[in-house]
């Protein structure tokens, strides 16, 4: 079980390996290119987008992973702005860059992913939309900063969403807090990915209660729609996102971008969810927990594999991978990005606002990359 990032002396980048055991494709650094040249993909919709970052501290819970301290968490929060403050937003800060980078033993550049230039600006000030904004909490991979999920989270707040990141402590390598302090991944130590999906699905019902309650932790609150309210996760977050659902019925729909279902597939769930994930992800493929899931879901569900991609094709490393020259897939890292976003809009717009989205009605001519699976 790995996730490494590899960085040659020219700066070039390949991807190999993934969180549970599947074989990623990796090339040897073909080209080179400036780190400082590394950016997000432009949003694509017609908002400028601020993002603040949050820390709250679930008073009373012990944290599962370090039982001496109380549960604490940090959030991103992204969000369609009136107009775009001073401030470029950070992807990482130097620290968790560092720690980032220091977790694969390659020698990284310790600067590396704090030098990525994102498409948000520091507390900008946020839309005020009548009747509210629908939002989206992405929940990240194993050992994966709440970063990687960045370029994603730009495009639904330039799309009218506000979005919530989630730094779930302890479980990433790299969470730093307002007092300077960066956590390492304890969990990633002896893993135990039942209670992975457990514990998350109590950090998530924690942010909905702190982000949509009386007094929101951020001054912001007030915009979000607490009865629109959808979760996306990225591996281990995409698992978890059963165990969420079960746990919150705040949750009205779900996306699992490339996560084994690691939990008992014995609770039926009648809320929408689609399944997006690499080709192995097909019924009867290597995973079967994707089939046993299947089953179990009652409700709305599309099930789509994407071509030539692999497990980490569905964060952000997919376009910067490509942008220092060597790619995490056969698939072209901006293409992988784009039909992520696409296919994650077409289903937070169906579901949260009610719109017609024929991209999931079956395949596409734009996409024909993406496999329907109706098994």
């Amino acid at each position: 079980m790995r996730n490494t990032f590899l960085v040659g002396t020219a700066v070039a980048v390949a991807l190999a390996g993934s969180l549970y055991g599947a074989t990623a494709r990796a090339e040897a650094p073909t080209a080179t290119a400036s780190v400082s040249a590394l950016a997000l993909p432009e949003p694509t919709g017609k908002h400028p987008v601020g993002m603040t970052n949050v820390h709250v501290e679930d008073e009373g819970r012990a944290d599962p992973w370090v039982p001496v301290e109380d549960r604490e968490l940090m959030i991103s929060l992204w969000y369609p702005a009136t107009k775009p403050s001073n401030t470029r937003a950070p992807y990482m800060t130097p620290a968790e860059s560092e720690a980032y980078g220091a977790s694969t033993g390659l020698g990284l550049p310790s600067d590396l992913f704090a030098t990525v230039t994102t498409r948000a600006t520091l507390d900008a000030p946020p839309v005020k939309v009548r009747g509210g904004l629908p939002l989206v909490v992405l929940s990240p991979g194993f050992g994966m900063p709440r970063a990687t999920l960045s370029g994603l989270a730009e495009d639904l707040a330039s799309r009218g969403y506000a979005v919530a990141g989630i730094g779930h402590n302890h479980e990433a390598h790299g969470i730093t807090f307002p007092d300077g302090h960066t956590t390492r991944c304890v969990a990633c130590e002896n893993t135990d990915f039942p209670k992975v999906g457990a514990v998350r699905a109590q950090d998530v019902s924690f942010v909905l209660d702190e982000l949509t309650g009386e007094h929101p932790a951020w001054k912001g609150g007030a915009v979000i729609d607490k009865d629109r309210i959808a979760m996306i996760g990225h591996s281990a977050g995409g698992f978890s996102t059963v165990p969420a659902m079960l746990r919150d019925h705040r949750i009205k729909a779900a996306v699992n971008m490339d996560g084994n279902f690691r939990f008992p597939n014995d609770s039926r769930l009648n809320r929408p969810m689609l399944m997006l994930g690499k080709p192995s992800h097909a019924p009867g493929g290597q995973d079967p927990t994707w089939d046993e899931t299947w089953s179990e879901l009652t409700g709305w569900k599309r099930w789509l594999s994407v071509d030539r991609t692999e497990h980490l094709s569905f964060t952000d490393l997919a376009p910067l991978a490509k942008q220092l020259g060597s790619p995490l897939q056969e698939l072209d890292g901006d293409r992988a990005d784009a039909i992520t976003r696409a296919y994650v809009a077409a289903f937070v717009d169906t579901h949260l606002r009610g719109r017609t989205a024929p991209l999931l009605d079956g395949p596409s001519a734009r996409f024909p990359e993406v496999r329907f699976h109706r098994p």
